[in-house]
């Protein structure tokens, strides 16, 4: 089976000109690949880099060396040296992204937040938004929310929305970065249920869980991101 997302010597190291240029190695020479319905969780202590390398993965840092190739329009893409329309059009098609934190557009509805990656897709607004609708729904958000600006929500209330965007759009690569982190015990288990429903579609899942009992759940295999910073 042909991976969907993988790296190849994959380095980075943070430059601090503020400090006269202090090198700040954070991994090295990592080699990864993620098939159809694997869920690979990166593990490693506080600091290791895991955050770092879902980053690059997402085209947000650009590696030191190494690259990043993605399964796009039916081939092979170095995202760390693709043009920007081109990190674009992965991000619209191929590549879902839940991070830590919400950030949204002022004064714009929780229910065009989630809908909105369909539209971009070119799914006409009533089904987009009735789509958006079931998964706010079966994240338990409540409906009197879901007209709403999601800026004054609470940190779990924001984290529901936040899988709702990245996860709506059914992409083939999604990076999850501490998808459960705000949230409680019955919103964790629908997410470990959303989790498992993306690999039954055959996405290629990367991400970060520091719930033990979450990682344990949804990964099929783990990757120890510590182990490419210890040898540095």
């Amino acid at each position: 089976m042909t991976a969907l997302i993988e790296t190849h010597r994959l380095s980075k190291t943070f430059t601090l000109h503020g400090r006269g240029g202090l090198q700040l190695p954070v991994f090295s020479g990592i080699n990864l690949s993620v098939q159809p319905g694997e869920c690979l969780a990166l593990t490693g202590h506080s600091g290791s880099g895991k955050s770092s390398l879902l980053r690059c993965l997402y085209g947000n840092y650009a590696p030191s060396s190494g690259a990043v190739r993605i399964r796009h329009a039916g081939d092979w893409l170095n995202l760390s040296q693709a043009a920007p329309r081109e990190v674009v059009a992965v991000r619209r098609r191929t590549l879902g992204y839940v991070s830590q934190f919400l950030r949204v557009i002022p004064r714009v509805s929780t229910l065009d937040i989630v809908a909105d990656p369909l539209r971009r897709l070119g799914v006409g607004a009533a089904e987009a938004r009735q789509q958006a609708a079931h998964w706010l729904q079966r994240l338990n958000l409540h409906e009197h929310l879901w007209h709403l600006p999601p800026a004054t929500f609470s940190g779990g209330e924001q984290q529901r929305v936040n899988i709702a965007h990245g996860m709506i759009s059914a992409a083939p690569v999604l990076l999850l970065d501490e998808p459960t982190a705000s949230l409680d015990g019955d919103n964790r288990r629908v997410v470990v249920e959303l989790i498992h429903a993306a690999r039954a579609q055959g996405s290629a899942i990367v991400g970060i869980f520091h719930d033990d009992e979450v990682r344990q759940a949804v990964a099929t295999r783990c990757f120890d991101v510590e182990q490419h910073r210890n040898s540095l």
